[in-house]
């Protein structure tokens, strides 16, 4: 599994190329966790609102999950990896989503995690 992560801003413009089902055969978002907002926009509205209280713009972690080109792979296999990767990061527990796309018969996944604490409004340093 190849994984490129970056912390990032912009939450709307990721919300709607995460969404984008024009370029993808299918998008389903398999996770929606520790957000009030219901929708990929709203959640990531939210984390940018809180973000606001603190000094950090880069208020998201973007991860893309990768398999090899040839690998048939699940859905739990992608979360697996995701939360490995949230664990190794020192982000567990933080607000997350997973959105899985089919694109010409390959599967992939982007995991976002929000970097904000909101009980101490710091943002998360990232080890990598």
């Amino acid at each position: 599994m190849i994984l490129v992560g970056s912390q990032r801003a912009g939450g709307r413009n990721l919300a709607n190329h995460l969404m984008n089902d024009r370029d993808n055969d299918h998008v389903t978002v398999v996770e929606l966790r520790g957000f009030v907002g219901t929708t990929l926009q709203d959640a990531f509205d939210e984390a940018q609102a809180i973000a606001k209280a603190t000094k950090a713009s880069q208020y998201l972690f973007s991860l893309s999950l990768n398999p090899p080109p040839d690998a048939e792979i699940d859905v739990e296999t992608l979360r697996d990896a995701a939360d490995r990767a949230e664990a190794a990061l020192g982000l567990t527990g933080q607000p997350r989503t997973i959105v899985v796309h089919d694109k010409q018969g390959r599967r992939h996944a982007h995991a976002v995690w929000s970097r904000i604490d909101a009980q101490k409004l710091t943002a998360i340093n990232l080890p990598y």
